[in-house]
């Protein structure tokens, strides 16, 4: 490569670099970008951070200038030695990523992995203390901060181990992490619900929904029901019925392994199972939002709380939060938000699918994050309200009591129980090549999982024995009695490594004074307020004969502002007792006068129509699972409909299915991530359809910007009055358009019974005046179209001219498109 050519590449690196970190952060322009210092520094003492890093923190301090001008010449005289001979021998093989014998040290590597897999197999605690000291015995390597730290030992306060809490309620305090259906295969991810509801524990569904016949439990006793079902920003499954069969709903805000990055899946990945668990396309990669579309402040995240609350009264609502400097001032918000749990979630999780520059350089160690959070809710006297949870390497009992001591409650693992199912640690999670079927979605490579809901049962059951060890050896004989008691813990005096001396952990080990008064772990519950809400006074009750008796009943209420989420707790009840399809349509009618409030009909199932004489607020139909929402003036408003705004802001996010009609204009990002309602609107703002999945959305006027920005799947046609629509307002990065004048008759004959049919519902004056004219405004709309789903669709049309049909044509498609390296 010549010079120019490999500056050119240089610089081009560095600047998708720069952009790639602009994007995670949420920063728009190079001005904002420029003097932020969105960084922490981690292992740098003061004076350094003074002189060159002024303002940034650094929270453990470490070495200064000295160190690292010692370091960069050993590493120069390392890559150009004096001697000739030496010169040629090979450079540091690095293995920052991958395992390499003599590179970069890992606390998995191929001893530690045998012996952990050998262990939990054979059901040996003996051979799990030889893996567990090899992982401990960290004084040499230093590979985490917990590393650093002892246990103040006593032998005046120790008790017998009978004394101690059991394991089996230990146990039950312990998560798998949210690795999602898609990103690890069918078999993996079952093995580890089966081991967690064997214990009592929870596992975590990820964000890629759960197949229904997992709900009931299997005829041997055993459950693959996943207890903690994730909330993401991509919503993928999130219907009303995946939300009542939970214990607990996690909303993830962040994920420890790459903070500011949404989770995606390569399209090779997206079988037809998968995309239909999901509610996607076969054979369509998938990008979740970096943001949650429906958070963009602190009461938005209550607002949200709030919504999942309502769609399972039953179920702790969980905020997953990366650990990074300030996470203690946001998990104070997120405690008086009403958060039932907060989430910690440590740097170095991740299974391999995260980006590299994501792994190195992102986020923070988990003892930093959690340290913090326990000191802010401790000193805002709100630690009482909230239990607290961490993640990230958990891999032995004696990492959970140092968590434990810092104020953890909860705990979380995941590459720990995947290595106990089989996983080798080769990186290749997002290739689709994992040789021992784990996270691989490949049929002839989930043939060789060998794994086993067993050998997990014994991962968990050891950690905690090895638990209850610490415990009595410190004098605690619950949980309870251990969370947060840092005065137990303190900074090895003998470090014998030459760039750790300077380490300072004061600020991780602080105490606050507080007083007896103040709650040092979770004793109450939150008030969600359930009481106050519009079901719980009148909808529930009046729909009591439907859901008892699949009776049509119609309500007839007025609605104010303040009525939000009107509609779920009914809804949930719906999904409870009559599952995934709900009742038959429009059994239960609910007719709303007035001014909706925020998440009218969130998470609503089929067999629920509601009709709004009036307007609504933000969210409308946000998760939509079925339901019907039709929103109309009031017969004697003098405004024009379809020139006036009717509707609020994220109006159906995430709605998997129904429909809608909205006689007037909608607000922002309408219909982001729609993955199967069909609505019909009169206009709307900017960013609609954006990573829109399915479905279908019809717009009888003018959108605002960047319409269709990440749509993977689904229709839309847009009445294009004004000829500007896709020169000024379309995202054309992965999209096509077509003049629906050109579209087959089938197209045109929908747009047209759309209308109608909205015209019928809403009264519209447009869609009367639009088929009126019906020759002039066909010529107009103009038909949105997703590349891949096109492409996808074109093979699904050529399998049944086969002869194929249902899943075998689904299958064929996806096959094809894959072989043909889509």
């Amino acid at each position: 490569m010549d010079p120019i050519t490999a500056c050119q590449k240089f610089l081009k690196a560095n600047l998708n670099g720069v952009i790639k970190t602009m994007s995670k952060m949420g920063i728009s322009t190079i001005a904002s970008y420029r003097g932020a210092q969105i960084f922490e520094a981690i292992g740098l003492n003061q004076s350094l951070i003074d002189q060159y890093f002024c303002n940034t923190s650094s929270r453990v301090e470490g070495v200064g200038i000295d160190t690292l001008s010692t370091e960069a010449f050993q590493r120069h005289r390392f890559a150009f030695a004096p001697r000739p001979d030496e010169r040629s021998s090979p450079l540091d093989p690095g293995g920052l990523y991958q395992w390499r014998a003599n590179g970069e040290k890992h606390l998995f590597n191929p001893t530690t992995i045998h012996k952990l897999q050998k262990s939990t197999r054979l059901g040996s605690f003996e051979v799990f203390k030889e893996y567990s000291d090899g992982v401990n015995d960290q004084s040499r390597d230093l590979y985490t901060l917990r590393g650093l730290m002892e246990f103040k030992y006593d032998d005046s306060n120790s008790i017998p181990l009978e004394e101690v809490e059991d394991a089996s309620e230990i146990v039950k305090r312990f998560k798998t992490g949210a690795m999602s259906y898609g990103s690890i295969s069918k078999e993996a991810h079952e093995s580890l619900a089966i081991a967690m509801n064997r214990l009592g524990g929870k596992s975590n569904t990820g964000e890629g929904g759960e197949e229904l016949d997992r709900f009931t439990p299997d005829s041997n006793g055993d459950s693959r029901r996943s207890a903690i079902k994730q909330v993401a920003s991509g919503r993928f499954g999130v219907t009303s019925f995946y939300l009542v069969n939970s214990d607990e709903i996690q909303i993830k805000i962040v994920q420890g392994a790459k903070p500011g990055e949404g989770g995606e899946l390569p399209g090779h990945k997206v079988l037809p199972p998968i995309a239909k668990t999901r509610g996607t396309t076969p054979g369509v990669g998938l990008i979740s939002p970096p943001p949650h579309h429906d958070i963009y402040s602190i009461e938005d995240l209550a607002e949200l709380i709030h919504d999942l609350k309502n769609s399972n009264v039953h179920a702790r609502v969980n905020v997953k939060l990366v650990s990074e400097v300030g996470v203690g001032t946001i998990a104070a918000g997120v405690a008086k938000a009403k958060a039932d749990v907060i989430l910690v979630s440590g740097y170095d999780g991740g299974t391999g699918a995260s980006p590299r520059s994501s792994i190195q350089h992102a986020g923070a160690p988990w003892e930093l994050g959690l340290a913090e959070t326990n000191q802010t809710l401790l000193l805002n006297d709100l630690r009482s309200r909230v239990v607290l949870e961490t993640d990230g390497q958990l891999k032995t009992g004696r990492d959970v009591a140092i968590a434990c001591l810092l104020g953890a409650e909860e705990f979380g693992f995941a590459t720990a129980p995947l290595v106990t199912l089989g996983c080798l640690m080769m990186r290749v999670c997002h290739k689709n090549t994992c040789p021992v079927g784990i996270a691989t979605q490949d049929p002839r490579l989930r043939e060789k999982f060998a794994g086993g809901a067993d050998a997990v049962v014994n991962f968990m059951n050891f950690v905690a024995e090895e638990m209850r060890q610490t415990m009595a050896k410190l004098g605690f004989r619950t949980i309870n009695e251990m969370v947060g008691r840092v005065d137990k813990l303190e900074l090895r005096t003998a470090i014998d490594h030459w760039k750790a001396k300077g380490l300072d952990y004061s600020n991780i080990l602080y105490q606050p004074d507080v007083g007896p008064e103040v709650g040092t772990f979770c004793q109450m519950k939150q008030d969600h307020l359930l009481d106050q809400s519009l079901d719980v006074k009148s909808i529930l009750e009046g729909a009591k004969p439907a859901i008892d008796k699949k009776k049509p009943v119609v309500l007839n209420l007025p609605v104010v502002n303040t009525d939000r989420v009107v509609g779920t707790i009914t809804g949930a009840e719906i999904s409870r007792v009559h599952g995934r399809l709900g009742l038959p349509e429009d059994t239960v009618r609910i007719n709303l006068h007035g001014s909706a409030g925020q998440s009218l009909g969130a998470f609503c199932p089929q067999g629920m129509t509601f009709f709004v004489d009036g307007d609504t607020n933000d969210y409308c139909g946000k998760g939509l699972s079925g339901a019907k929402i039709i929103v109309r003036p009031p017969k004697d408003s003098p405004f024009v409909a379809h020139e006036n705004i009717i509707t609020g802001n994220v109006c159906f996010y995430g709605a998997t299915s129904g429909k809608a009609y909205i006689a007037g204009v909608a607000g922002e990002r309408f219909c982001v991530r729609n993955s199967g309602v069909q609505a019909v609107v009169e206009g709307l703002g900017d960013h609609g359809c954006e990573y829109m999945t399915g479905g279908l959305v019809l717009c009888l006027g003018r959108t605002g910007r960047n319409f269709g920005a990440g749509m993977s799947g689904g229709v839309a046609y847009i009445l294009d009055e004004f000829g500007d629509f896709v020169s000024k307002k379309l995202n054309k990065e992965m999209v096509k358009v077509y003049p629906l004048v050109e579209c087959d008759d089938e197209d045109i004959s929908h747009v047209r019974s759309l209308i109608t049919e909205h015209e019928e519902l809403t009264g519209s004056k447009r869609a009367e005046n639009i088929l009126l004219n019906w020759d002039l405004f066909v010529k107009k709309f103009i038909k949105i179209l997703p590349q891949d789903y096109e492409r996808v669709l074109l093979a699904l049309k050529r399998a049944e001219e086969r002869g194929l049909q249902g899943d075998e044509a689904v299958q064929a498609a996806f096959e094809e498109n894959v072989a043909a390296g889509n």
